[in-house]
């Protein structure tokens, strides 16, 4: 199903960029030590078979890369309004505790209007207090999509929102100081075209404001010296990957350098795109190799922020790391190994029913230094090879099977940072695709660069 968004509820992340030692009226708060990464989010997959409308955490070492946590379970679910979120974003406040703001929509239905947002207190991301509805204004207008930031000059927080008037789509602001009570609503951004899903990041004296621009459908930079409504300026070229896209995330990373996600829902929903930058000012995005980044699974529209090593600690004690792993393809890395009708393959994700990737990584049946790949979705089945051809078959306990279906994980044979598996009663062959089936072949270093990137894969979460 291609979903066409106006539709789409959008949200973003930042790092309270401000909070920094020689910065006017900012403690030096705990978030500048940050080694890692927290991603919110909710789920969908292109048939909806996975959406889930509750608040989603992932956790990351290098940004890039995501382990959802509670195995990709909310963590908290709005019990009041439509009982259901969209485009959360987490944010840390100037004392270093995390506030979660989210769109009041539950499911597709986007002609459902709501005047209020959804609003969690958090210490750490390990409970969630104090829930409550906002209420931002008074119209029958819809309030999607909402990101914080600072404003030094008031002394307060701005929440900025998708909010539509008059036919037309802006962006909306109410100020707060404690996220209980916010001011009146004042238009944020109204320019010439339409416009939806800001996300907004302060650096030094300068507030960048990325958005989508409905006309043309690119997303869009823009900055203000003041970071007053009505103040901001375009400064960057559309950006766009794949058919359709939404839901700008800003993030400067915990290095320096900048990085905007973008989320696809065309020609498939729920694909999540990146650009990287090494200077925020400059009209200069690169698009990523997808090899280098995986997105949470079946995220949607979401946020990230910088945790500190300490937290990171306490969100995977708290909530637990995947009991699953994905293998991804490094020829096609939109690409991820599955079942489909016993048959082993690879297919371009997402796709239906995303639980067909999941594998659970267990010491070789023949070997125990080796591993065996048993599937989620039907426990007591392994991937196997039967006349060098991958399925998947039921483990029968004979010795035959128990060696077919182990192999032992050696250095990628296209790049040793990845990791190919090596058959274990056919120990010249490697597992790898040809025409997207899985088999093994007698696949080695001084084979094609074809056939040993064929062979390689990454394990995920």
């Amino acid at each position: 199903m291609t979903l066409s968004r106006r539709q789409f509820g959008k949200t973003a992340l930042t790092t309270a960029a401000l909070a920094t030692a020689g910065v006017a009226g900012f403690p030096r708060a705990a978030w500048a030590a940050n080694t890692a990464y927290v991603f919110a989010y909710f789920t969908e997959t292109p048939n909806q078979s996975a959406s889930n409308y509750g608040l989603h955490l992932a956790v990351s070492r290098d940004g890039l890369n995501w382990s959802p946590l509670n195995q990709n379970n909310p963590v908290a679910t709005p019990t009041a309004g439509q009982q259901g979120l969209r485009d959360p974003q987490v944010y840390r406040k100037v004392d270093g505790t995390f506030v979660v703001v989210a769109t009041d929509l539950k499911g597709l239905n986007f002609g459902t209007t709501s005047q209020y947002l959804h609003v969690w207190d958090s210490v750490d991301l390990t409970n969630f207090t104090g829930y409550r509805r906002l209420r931002m204004h008074t119209t029958s207008g819809h309030t999607w999509a909402p990101t914080v930031f600072r404003d030094n000059s008031r002394g307060q927080y701005g929440i900025v929102y998708s909010f539509n008037t008059g036919g037309r789509d802006i962006l909306a602001v109410n100020y707060t100081s404690d996220f209980q009570t916010v001011s009146a609503q004042q238009t944020f951004w109204n320019p010439s075209f339409n416009v939806l899903d800001g996300d907004i990041v302060v650096d030094g004296a300068t507030t960048y404001l990325y958005y989508k621009n409905l006309n043309d459908g690119n997303l869009y930079g823009a900055r203000s010296s003041t970071g007053q409504p009505n103040s901001f300026t375009t400064y960057t070229s559309g950006i766009r990957m794949g058919n359709a896209i939404e839901a700008p995330l800003l993030l400067k990373t915990n290095e320096g350098g900048w990085r905007l996600w973008g989320d696809s829902f065309s020609p498939v929903n729920n694909d999540y795109y990146l650009w990287t930058s090494s200077n925020i000012g400059a009209n200069s995005w690169t698009a990523a190799n997808q090899r280098d980044y995986t997105p949470p699974l079946n995220s949607k529209h979401g946020s990230i922020a910088g945790i500190t090593d300490a937290e990171y600690n306490a969100l995977v004690s708290r909530w637990g790391l995947p009991s699953w792993v994905r293998l991804k393809s490094y020829n096609f890395p939109d690409y991820f190994v599955r079942h489909a009708n016993r048959v082993g393959r690879i297919d371009p994700y997402p796709f239906d029913p995303h639980r067909e990737q999941l594998w659970r990584m267990v010491p070789g049946l023949a070997d125990s230094n080796g591993v065996s790949f048993e599937a989620i979705t039907a426990p007591g089945n392994f991937l196997r090879h039967n006349n060098y051809a991958i399925r998947l078959d039921p483990n029968d306990n004979t010795a035959t099977f128990r060696a077919d279906a182990t192999f032992h994980r050696v250095p990628g044979l296209a790049d040793g940072n990845w990791t190919s598996f090596r058959s274990h009663n056919f120990p010249t062959y490697h597992l790898r695709h040809q025409g997207y089936v899985l088999r093994i072949d007698p696949v080695s270093a001084s084979s094609s660069a074809a056939d040993r990137q064929d062979a390689t894969f990454r394990i995920r979460s």
